[in-house]
């Protein structure tokens, strides 16, 4: 395994550089980074970006809002948080196997004496709240696992950037962000800074991987990691894009995550359809979102439709049930 401590905090320049090892750097080495963005909002994949921040904070403190490629929830992040990847070699059964891959954070936080547990689709929680969210994606033989760890978070900042959807937490009870999260030096009697936690997180990787040896980047990847930058994770087009056009908007949530349909329907058959959540899934979601063109809304024609889809295969636990009862019910 290859290590790398990213010294850039522009989050456009960080994804883009986690995109480039992930899809161009040699796929026989595995690869840990280390990194740290300032004040942002980083958007899952699938996400509404306008339904997710609220757009008069975020502008007026500057926050910026980019779009990563992994699925999940919105997260807002700065230089209180550590952000660190694995990107190896795709392995049978592996994917979403977020267990694996918080190992390390789970230890870190032992040796700090906290006791943290993994819980929920991709969440690390100190006495039932959140301070490390993760996410995933894979691509042909390799995968992606990210993760944010919330060090000395700005919790103000936090709960101002993000809209929180009441679906999303009425099963739970909780009615603001500020209620379900908490950060490591919130639990701790003496802080640690945020570059000892770094050192810590390495030390474990190094000790479960063995003898690591530095990324070597050159000229001509940090020129493509540029363009990277500039073309997509800067770029208006890949962060907000389009809002949908629709007549028809429905939204439930289920045990692996939320999703948001929007419709347009025209004389009782779907013309298109765009979906938004925080689930996640491997596959281009557009590839499933054009299958939704020409269903005629009614129930039989709706579920036999949606039973030949394989949605699964887009959205990760969702089955055809579940769309059925979003469209339908919802």
């Amino acid at each position: 395994m290859k290590y790398l401590e990213v010294k850039s905090t522009d989050p456009y320049l960080n994804l883009a550089l986690e995109n480039y090892m992930f899809e161009y750097m040699p796929s026989e080495e595995d690869y840990f980074l280390l990194w740290q963005v300032d004040n942002s909002i980083l958007i899952g994949k699938h996400q509404n970006t306008v339904e997710e921040i609220n757009k008069e904070f975020v502008d007026q403190h500057d926050i910026k809002v980019v779009r990563r490629l992994t699925g999940g929830g919105a997260v807002f992040h700065d230089l209180g948080n550590v952000n660190f990847s694995f990107i190896v070699k795709r392995r049978k059964n592996r994917d979403f196997d977020f267990h694996f891959f918080v190992e390390p954070v789970l230890r870190v936080m032992n040796t700090l004496g906290i006791k943290a547990e993994f819980s929920g689709r991709n969440d690390l929680l100190i006495d039932g709240m959140k301070f490390s969210g993760n996410a995933q994606c894979a691509k042909a033989d390799r995968l992606l696992h990210h993760g944010c760890i919330m060090v000395n978070a700005n919790v103000d900042y936090l709960s101002e950037a993000l809209r929180v959807k009441e679906k999303k937490y009425e099963s739970r009870g909780i009615k603001s962000v500020r209620s379900r999260v908490t950060y490591v030096n919130e639990r701790l009697g003496n802080p640690v800074s945020v570059e000892t936690f770094k050192q810590l997180l390495l030390c474990e990787v190094l000790r479960e991987n063995g003898d690591m040896r530095p990324v070597e980047l050159h000229d001509g990847d940090r020129e493509r990691i540029k363009d990277i930058r500039d073309s997509r994770f800067a770029a208006w087009e890949w962060n907000y894009g389009k809002s949908p056009v629709y007549n028809v908007r429905k939204e439930k949530k289920f045990p692996a995550g939320l999703v948001t349909i929007y419709m347009q329907v025209n004389k009782g058959y779907i013309e298109k359809a765009k979906l938004y959540g925080d689930f996640f899934g491997n596959e281009d979601i557009t590839e499933l979102e054009e299958k939704f063109t020409g269903i005629r809304l009614n129930k039989n024609s709706l579920s036999e439709a949606l039973e030949a889809m394989r949605i699964d295969t887009y959205m990760r636990d969702i089955s055809a049930q579940d769309m059925y009862e979003l469209i339908w019910y919802a």
